[in-house]
């Protein structure tokens, strides 16, 4: 059985359902030829190595993919950016129609918007099905982030995700709370499947790197935040609990690792307030990522209040269960649902400082033996419901179903 996978990024981009989604497919016995563009994300300039061409073939572990071109581009441009997009979506839908073999089923990988657009055109010439996996919800995530703000806009943006919804096979989302959004919006909820996202496990699990010289020591009780820090984190939050911790004697220690649109403001907020239970740490590889979290003693994610976050499950989420450590939840919603259901962490109220202290000691008063036990829960719900394997399988049996169903 042959599938075609249309993203606009793939590696060595980074990317969430890359080479290893695809090589897990091929495992199972699918054929895969992965379409996608030459990658730029997210400099927005072509990778060394690469040079923009008509077409360019490569075979990585047993998986075909095929770039063609597109505008590179990822700057604070609206525009720019939309030419972006768009330019992969004509290059992949002429490809798709006059040139890519046959296949059994598309799998369109969104964002963005006019990947979907372009599987729609390739369906309609070539009547291939198609597997359509929704990891940002547009015209909402849009609105949230400030990408658009006209309401005209986003009325348009949100019509054209309507009219795609209605011509793909299938859906799959990362949450209950996406399915029961778009059930409201009109989409028969047969057609859709939840699979949750897993993570980088052989990066997570292959980390070898030193730790941190002023990394804290043992006599403290260390919650680290690993990722990108930006306005839809709201970290503001976690640095108002710090203080509250600062002021009770707490034992607790705040990591932060990671770059973002907000790390130096954040920077200057713990340095104004003195927070000297605060620590923030520079970026580093997936590679490398996997040392700090298994030396913490706990793991916190994070997001603003808003509808939108509370049907959205963060990534590191499933980074955190893999590699064994309680969490501390501070998101409403699906992903804290998944906290209590694997009795992997607390839970603590978005945007309270107040709560999120109160968790932080929590988890900072348990003995090693229960932060053991409470990590072990989180890793045997991530291997169980979260995996790679779990949900590739979970693909795998949907891309069975639609071929058995066009028979």
């Amino acid at each position: 059985m042959k599938v075609i996978l249309l993203t606009q990024w793939f590696d060595p981009e980074p990317t969430f359902k890359g080479i290893v989604f695809a090589a897990e497919l091929v495992r199972q016995g699918f054929s895969v030829e992965v379409v996608t563009g030459f990658p730029n994300y997210p400099g927005g300039k072509i990778y060394p190595g690469y040079k923009m061409k008509l077409l360019q073939r490569e075979v990585v572990n047993g998986v075909q993919i095929t770039r063609v071109p597109l505008y590179p581009n990822h700057d604070g441009s609206a525009i720019k950016r939309v030419i972006n997009y768009v330019s992969f979506a004509f290059s992949s839908a002429v490809y798709g129609i006059f040139f890519a073999k046959r296949a059994d089923v598309i799998y369109a990988y969104h964002p963005p918007l006019t990947v979907g657009i372009a599987a729609c055109v390739i369906k309609f010439f070539r009547r291939i099905p198609i597997v359509y996996d929704i990891q940002d919800m547009w015209p909402d995530t849009l609105r949230v982030t400030g990408m658009i703000g006209d309401k005209r806009a986003l009325n348009v943006v949100g019509g054209v995700c309507n009219l795609v919804y209605k011509a793909v096979d299938r859906i799959v989302v990362l949450s209950p709370g996406f399915e029961k959004l778009l059930v409201s919006r009109g989409v028969e909820k047969e057609k859709i499947s939840v699979i949750y996202n897993w993570a980088d496990e052989r990066s997570l699990t292959s980390s070898s790197s030193l730790l941190p010289n002023n990394f804290p020591s043992s006599n403290f009780f260390k919650i680290v935040f690993a990722g990108n820090m930006g306005k839809a984190q709201a970290l503001d939050a976690i640095l108002n609990a710090a203080s509250l911790l600062k002021f009770r004697g707490s034992l607790v220690r705040f990591v932060f690792i990671g770059g973002g649109v907000d790390v130096e403001r954040l920077k200057e907020f713990a340095a104004e307030a003195e927070l000297t239970n605060v620590l923030f740490l520079p970026a580093v590889p997936m590679s490398e990522v996997g040392t700090i979290l298994k030396a913490a003693d706990a793991l916190i994610v994070h997001l603003k209040r808003d509808p939108l976050f509370e049907i959205t499950i963060p990534s590191k989420t499933q980074a955190y269960m893999a590699v064994g450590k309680p969490l501390l939840m501070a998101v409403d919603g699906d992903a804290a649902d998944l906290v209590r259901r694997s009795g992997g962490g607390v839970v603590a109220a978005s945007e309270n400082p107040e709560d999120i202290a109160r968790a932080a000691e929590i988890l900072a008063t348990k003995t090693p033996v229960e932060l053991l036990e409470m990590g072990g829960k989180a890793k045997f719900f991530y291997d169980n419901e979260l995996s790679l394997l779990i949900g590739a399988s979970r693909f795998g049996d949907i891309f069975k179903s639609i071929k058995d169903s066009s028979i």
